[in-house]
C-alpha cells in the first residue's frame, strides 16, 4: 500500500505527541490492543520504546515491523526507539 506524502509529512511532524511508550515490561498484548484502540480515534499514534527493550537498528525495526502486523496498521516513520503507525484510512 502506497502511504500518501500528507500522512508521511504528518507522521515525520516532530510536534506529534508520543501517546504510547512501552517500558521495562515491553510488548505485550494490552500494547498492541492500545495501539488499536488509538488507531480507531486517530489516524497516526507516535509510540516511544524505551531504549533496553530493543537494542541495535535492526533489532527495532523487526520490533516495530511485528508491532505493525499484530496490529494492523501500517509503519509509517521509524528513528531510532520512535516510530509512527497508520491506522491505513
Amino acid at each position: 500500500m502506497d502511504i500518501p506524502n500528507t500522512i508521511k509529512k504528518n507522521a515525520m511532524d516532530s510536534s506529534l505527541e508520543i501517546t504510547i511508550r512501552v517500558g521495562k515490561l515491553g510488548i505485550n498484548d494490552s500494547v498492541i490492543d492500545e495501539l488499536k484502540q488509538q488507531l480507531k480515534k486517530r489516524k497516526l499514534v507516535k509510540m516511544k520504546v524505551n531504549q533496553g527493550i530493543a537494542n541495535g537498528s535492526s533489532e527495532r525495526k523487526d520490533l516495530f515491523s511485528s508491532i505493525s502486523s499484530s496490529s494492523g496498521s501500517i509503519l509509517v516513520f521509524q528513528r531510532g526507539n520512535i516510530a509512527v503507525f497508520w491506522s491505513g484510512m
